[in-house]
């Protein structure tokens, strides 16, 4: 029963995971000419945030082990929430940037700890239907900044709605505090009990470990290939494939409509599936889906295999993220979480801007082609994971 009343806690806590993520992009037009921004600094900001996460995901292990899952969640939450309202009032490019390491730190402390966690106590199934709830607070981040956004100036309305509502995850995460404490006293198996006992390896030590360099590297290449997918698809069909720009743009919101629905749906698959066939089925929908683009078929068919190629993407994640435990050992999975996450998050910092640089000289056609590579990798390096634990 404690574990189910948590799941609901982690589901919200998830939601509010993925309501900062999307609203930097959606309020950027307006926010920009406000605090006298050029408009490329939007990535620059990205990138701090990516850089505080990256941050939190190399000391998880060790902040976990010392403070445990529920207040290191709560915690993280409401430094995302102080993050956000710092933001709000802003006034200069230099503000954000200062209010975006803080951000990243706590949005990596709520995705590693409750990654881990899932990982240890519950089922597949959960852990896809667990990145379907971060699915829905990246979309209703934008929804809830294009309410308030009337005119440009009330972009700040925007940010604080989402800061109120995760101000109010935080009350609830620490008024759920005892369960996680319950919890936490009551381990499911044997050798969760014993890890809990033996404070973490270092990053160190844990890259010795067989197979965890290729889930690094198999991580780097999924989030890279997901968002690079995100950033630069609708550009792709409006400028290769003739689509208009509004066409284009609703095309990049259904892939990530994919994305959301495809994990909601292997959570099913996934008791009657084992996390590596779903990887492979993800994987092959993906490369079936980039060569829609490659084949010289119409604009409507690409349109098509972006929705595909959210679906193909669905089960990486969250089924690379659940094996964690079983591949590394439950007393090595919470810093193996960690640098997996790191690797993660690198991935979304370096690869789209590396198509962008490349699409510079090749144009954008290199689009189709650039994700093709990337999902070969995904795959190699996945197989060798699971071949490399099998021995």
């Amino acid at each position: 029963m404690i574990f189910s009343y948590l799941l609901a806690v982690i589901y919200l806590a998830f939601i509010g995971l993925g309501l900062p993520d999307a609203i930097l992009g959606a309020a950027w037009p307006a926010m920009r000419f406000d605090i006298g921004a050029p408009l490329s600094a939007a990535g620059t900001v990205s990138l701090t945030i990516c850089f505080g996460t990256i941050l939190s995901s190399l000391i998880s292990g060790r902040v976990i082990y010392r403070f445990n899952t529920g207040p290191v969640t709560a915690v993280s939450v409401a430094t995302t929430a102080f993050a956000l309202l710092g933001m709000t009032y802003s006034t200069s490019l230099l503000h954000l940037h200062l209010f975006a390491v803080p951000l990243g730190v706590g949005a990596g402390g709520v995705d590693i700890a409750l990654n881990n966690f899932v990982a240890l106590h519950y089922k597949a199934r959960h852990m896809n239907w667990l990145h379907s709830f971060w699915g829905v607070g990246a979309m209703i981040g934008p929804v809830f900044m294009s309410a308030f956004m009337r005119d440009d100036s009330e972009w700040r309305l925007g940010y604080l709605s989402i800061t109120v509502l995760l101000f109010a995850l935080t009350v609830i995460l620490f008024a759920s505090l005892p369960l996680w404490g319950k919890a936490k006293a009551k381990p499911e198996t044997a050798d969760a009990r014993h890890g809990a006992a033996a404070p973490p390896v270092t990053n160190v030590q844990l890259l010795r470990v067989p197979g965890i360099k290729y889930a690094m590297i198999a991580f780097f290449c999924y989030c890279g290939c997901e968002l690079s997918a995100g950033l630069w698809a609708a550009s792709y069909l409006a400028e290769i494939g003739g689509l208009s720009g509004a066409a284009a743009a609703a095309c990049t919101s259904a892939y990530y409509g994919g994305i959301t629905l495809g994990r909601f749906l292997c959570g099913f698959a996934s008791v009657k599936l084992r996390e590596a066939r779903l990887v492979r089925i993800g994987c092959c929908v993906c490369v079936f889906s980039i060569v829609m683009f490659i084949l010289p078929l119409p604009a409507a068919y690409s349109a098509a295999g972006l929705i595909l190629l959210g679906l193909g993407c669905a089960p990486f994640f969250p089924a690379m993220i659940h094996e964690t435990p079983s591949r590394f050992g439950e007393k090595n999975s919470q810093s193996a979480m960690g640098l997996q996450m790191a690797s993660a998050y690198a991935g979304l910092a370096l690869i789209p801007p590396l198509l962008g640089e490349l699409s510079k000289y090749f144009t954008l056609s290199i689009f189709p082609w650039f994700l093709l590579a990337l999902t070969a990798a995904m795959f190699f390096f996945s197989e060798r994971i699971t071949r490399t634990v099998r021995r």
